[in-house]
């Protein structure tokens, strides 16, 4: 029968507390690299939740975007974690949604997926091609340099078979869907995409048997849109401006001059502005203007598509400002019509 010393029994108790330390601080560095792995490491996100990662940004440009826009709260352990993963590698451009609480390895996993967050662009009335470039440069990568100078690209547009007057035409009013870092070719192409689908061969057709091509009805359409909000008139009025096109007569449409103004306050047209040089004054210049004074809406191109065989000639707003219009066969009917309703406006002190 053998006896253990006593000094054995400590040397025993010894390594078995020493072994017992070592898991101890073996699962305190795994909890704490794990933590720093998948714990909360958003910073106080100074530029918001949005991150925008530009085309061609490195790995050093991404960590100083990162840091200045104190979107991580530990940068140095972010970076050992992003080099072990090969981030440096897979950084790609486009627009980004970190949440607060975000670990390190969700913000990298996400980075280096590329799997952005889509901007939802809805294109409702622009009149101008200005307007089209604030529009797209404020939501989109693409700069207002980069888009003026595609916009005004005779030889680019040409493929689309656009000029520069007629590019508004192809903005078709709807809601798109966009990566943030499409390139402005690419973002043009694809509203284009929409112009082109809605002209299919049935609405051709109706155009070539009003006489028309579709850019032709689109800008009468313009017109018709800036005339009224009122769709029951939209037919009428269109139906106004084809008879005057096919008789030979000027327009005289009083939205082409505040055009060619570049002034869309305007709410009384007087007899200095209609001196306006401009093609977009129908009232100097016969026939269409060069372009669309507006993206009409799909209402008011369908209400040229659609318009009713009519003889008017001439309408005015009603004198009631219910804000329909009264229509004329004749100059006489106009005249009487014109001069209530400027009675209306001297009365409300309207000029």
């Amino acid at each position: 029968m053998s006896v253990t010393s006593p000094k054995k029994k400590k040397k025993v108790k010894k390594k078995s507390h020493l072994g017992l330390y070592l898991i101890l601080i073996l699962l305190c560095v795994i909890g704490f690299i794990g933590y720093k792995v998948f714990g909360p490491n958003t910073g106080k996100l100074k530029n918001g939740t949005y991150l925008y990662i530009h085309t061609n940004t490195d790995y050093k440009q991404l960590l100083k975007t990162l840091e200045e826009g104190e979107y991580i709260n530990d940068m140095y352990i972010f970076d050992l974690i992003a080099q072990q993963v090969k981030l440096p590698q897979h950084i790609h451009a486009g627009k980004y949604q970190l949440r607060k609480g975000m670990s390190n390895y969700d913000i990298i996993r996400l980075l280096r997926s590329g799997k952005q967050t889509p901007v939802k662009l809805v294109i409702n009335k622009l009149r101008t091609k200005k307007e089209l470039i604030n529009l797209l440069s404020s939501n989109l990568e693409a700069d207002s340099l980069s888009l003026n100078q595609l916009f005004n690209d005779k030889v680019y547009l040409a493929q689309f078979g656009l000029d520069t007057n007629t590019l508004m035409c192809a903005i078709f009013p709807d809601t798109y869907q966009f990566y943030w870092n499409t390139s402005a070719d690419k973002s043009f192409r694809k509203i284009e995409n929409n112009f082109s689908h809605y002209w299919d061969k049935e609405r051709k057709m109706k155009a070539k048997e009003l006489g028309f091509t579709p850019i032709e009805i689109t800008i009468i359409a313009s017109i018709v849109d800036e005339e009224t909000n009122k769709n029951e008139d939209k037919p009428n009025i269109a139906s106004v401006y084809i008879n005057r096109i096919k008789k030979g007569m000027k327009l005289q449409a009083d939205p082409t001059v505040k055009f060619a103004l570049n002034d869309f306050a305007i709410r009384r047209i007087t007899g200095e502005m209609l001196q306006t040089t401009s093609l977009y004054n129908t009232y100097k210049y016969e026939g269409l203007p060069p372009g669309p004074i507006c993206t009409p809406s799909l209402n008011s191109i369908e209400s040229v598509l659609s318009s009713p065989k009519t003889t008017y000639l001439y309408f005015c707003a009603k004198s009631d400002f219910s804000g329909y219009s009264a229509f004329a066969t004749t100059f006489d009917e106009q005249l009487k019509n014109a001069r209530a309703y400027q009675k209306a406006l001297d009365q409300k002190g309207i000029h």
